[in-house]
């Protein structure tokens, strides 16, 4: 009899850290909304193996390069969206993918919008994990999305002159 109560608690062990690592490589849903608070889209973030996979599926924003960063505060609150405080940075580099004493964990490659302001597109944010580390866009409670009105530099401290934050979206645990 002990041996098959072993068994049970040892499957049951089992099953919850499969849950565990299930949850943690579930796709998470984001909502993008612009200051006036209408959507402009979402993302869908999944680990990649190396950072994390962002799959966009964005509509009415203007055409050309944008910046787009996970910043380390977990809200959005109009019309600037401060309240997503500065890019998650848990190492304190300075700004940049080609910043030699860079980049922040949440500094991401540009994306370009078309003449009709819509982009579908899969990207990769290098820096951040879905984990439980300080990299992962979990860390503190949750992170932002956010998009910025132009492209970014990928050099300057410490966001890249990548001019106001157009829109922003909430990442969080399911």
């Amino acid at each position: 009899m002990k041996l098959h109560y072993r068994f049970a608690i040892a499957s049951l062990i089992l099953g919850i850290a499969s849950l565990s690592a299930a949850a943690q490589n579930a796709p998470v849903k984001v909502q993008l909304h612009d200051a006036k608070g209408q959507s402009v889209g979402t993302a869908e973030l999944s680990p990649a193996a190396h950072g994390v996979n962002i799959r966009l599926d964005l509509r009415n924003l203007s055409e050309g390069e944008h910046a787009i960063h996970i910043h380390q505060v977990a809200r959005c609150e109009p019309p600037g969206f401060t309240s997503a405080g500065p890019h998650l940075n848990p190492d304190m580099k300075q700004h940049g993918l080609q910043n030699p004493q860079g980049p922040h964990a949440g500094d991401i490659p540009n994306i370009k919008v078309g003449a009709k302001g819509n982009l579908k597109t899969t990207i990769v944010a290098p820096g951040v994990t879905m984990g439980d580390d300080s990299h992962s866009v979990f860390s503190n409670g949750g992170t932002a999305l956010m998009l910025h009105a132009k492209a970014d530099d990928m050099k300057s401290d410490p966001a890249g002159n990548a001019g106001e934050r157009v829109a922003c979206g909430v990442i969080a645990k399911p």
